[in-house]
């Protein structure tokens, strides 16, 4: 153990950290100058507004940590000046290079180590959005150690490798861990299993008849085609696409942590459930923007679309979208990812959601009813649906209609399939499809992959 009053000070302490922007990782390495002089503390390094209150941030943590802060020039740097840095997560690491360099934190114990956690005025750690991706980015360079608040342990293990995982509950427990005088806490290794059945949300067996829409349901859950549901209102289009996502096959560890890894960095991983066991279903409002559905902002965040990635992607009264929105979805729906460039960065999202689409075929909702009570012309009524463009149109695999029920199919006895039941078959289906080679569902085979898994004899023909 080394004596606190024996060491010495050191010019520049230095800490690693991680940058995220959107999905993607970068290094950040944070350096803490003391200098005599008037005390002041300058963060610079191309910081964004959150990134500059950490100086009042970390003189509180510190001192309500019991430690000394320094009275003197401070001057941390975040490298590479050029990459901008957003979000509280910079808290931990400045303020343990600030203890390192007056001499409070031995300087070899932060050799190797990255950090990234927001500190409370109380010196607490809080969680920050984005450890998953930030632990990978640590396991694939070979980091010593990683230190992270103890709300984001669970998640920041499903990375794996090498990397020791450090998780501390406040400041003074996070130079314990790194100094050695601190045991570090155990992590659950079942935390990356992948439990579940998808069964606890809405059930198929709600939904009284529409024989041809469930079956257009499943057939879209066995090869991840879009579909297009129009109708009137009652038909139960809404009630159908909520559940769809309870038969869909289960999912695996590779596409768990993948979308695990958004949410996180999205800012929305439930706590108590590091891993995401379910596939997600988003549901935005015809009134959002086409930043809020393909991603973007300042600093880029995922959009609805890769929200929903590998999950469904329901677009309700998909005529009441602007057109601007709906022409949006052309090529992430084609390539199956998002690009998203501005003047300060270009970054990619990927995109593979299940979409379904439900609308109305006239904007009173009645146009083709057999009860006859439509008030639209059929020029409003086209108009209406020419919202949704050809090239958008062309893009989604099924169209199924859904008319109202009638009072026999809505008061019948028989007792519709349950999803567990539907699913049964969904998961055969995609079993058969990996048995002859095929590693990706049929909406995503290419050209030749199709024509081979489709293959026609001289009859089929």
């Amino acid at each position: 153990m080394i004596d606190r009053s024996a060491r010495l000070r050191v010019v520049v302490s230095r800490l690693i950290s991680a940058a995220v922007l959107g999905l993607d990782t970068s290094t950040v390495q944070i350096e803490v100058d003391l200098r005599r002089g008037t005390p002041s503390f300058a963060v610079v390094g191309l910081a964004d507004a959150a990134v500059q209150e950490a100086r009042e941030r970390v003189r509180s943590g510190i001192t309500n940590q019991a430690y000394k802060v320094p009275r003197e020039r401070i001057i941390a740097n975040l490298a590479p000046a050029d990459l901008r840095k957003a979000g509280p997560q910079y808290d931990l690491p400045i303020a343990l290079a600030v203890l390192a360099a007056s001499g409070q934190l031995d300087p070899a114990a932060i050799a190797g180590v990255g950090a990234a956690g927001e500190l409370g005025l109380d010196g607490s750690l809080r969680s920050v959005p984005g450890v998953l991706a930030m632990a990978e980015h640590a396991a694939a360079r070979g980091w010593r150690r990683l230190l992270v608040p103890a709300r984001n342990a669970a998640e920041a293990h499903l990375a794996g490798g090498t990397t020791e995982i450090l998780a501390a509950g406040s400041l003074r427990e996070a130079v314990d861990l790194l100094e050695g005088r601190a045991e570090p806490h155990a992590v659950e290794p079942a935390s990356r299993h992948v439990a579940g059945d998808g069964n606890d949300g809405p059930d198929l067996s709600d939904v009284r008849g529409q024989g041809t829409a469930r079956r257009a349901l499943e057939i879209a859950a066995v090869g991840a085609h879009s579909l297009l549901m129009l109708g009137p209102p009652g038909g139960g289009k809404t009630m159908l696409a909520r559940r769809l996502p309870s038969i869909l096959p289960r999912l695996d560890l590779a596409d768990a942590i993948t979308i695990t890894r958004i949410q996180s960095v999205a800012g929305l991983l439930d706590a108590h459930q590091p891993l995401v066991t379910r596939r997600p279903f988003r549901a935005p409002h015809h009134t959002i923007s086409a930043a809020g559905l393909l991603g973007g902002g300042r600093q880029p965040r995922p959009g609805e679309i890769t929200l929903a990635h590998l999950g469904v992607l329901f677009l309700d009264e998909i005529c009441a979208f602007a057109p601007s929105v709906i022409d949006a979805l052309r090529q992430p729906m084609e390539s199956g990812y998002v690009d998203v460039v501005r003047s300060m960065y270009a970054t990619r999202f990927p995109a593979q959601p299940l979409m379904v689409c439900a609308g109305n075929p006239c904007p009173c909702g009645f146009s083709g009813d057999l009860g006859g009570r439509c008030v639209c012309s059929a020029a409003r009524a086209d108009a209406y649906r020419a919202r949704l463009s050809g090239p958008v149109a062309d893009r989604i695999d099924l169209r199924v209609d859904v008319p109202r029920l009638d009072r026999e199919e809505m008061l019948g006895e028989r007792a519709p399939e349950s999803s567990a039941v539907v699913r049964e078959r969904v998961a055969a289906a995609v079993a058969f499809g990996r048995e002859r080679g095929q590693m990706v569902p049929n909406s995503r085979l290419g050209p030749i992959a199709a024509r081979t898994a489709a293959a026609l004899d001289s009859d089929g023909t």
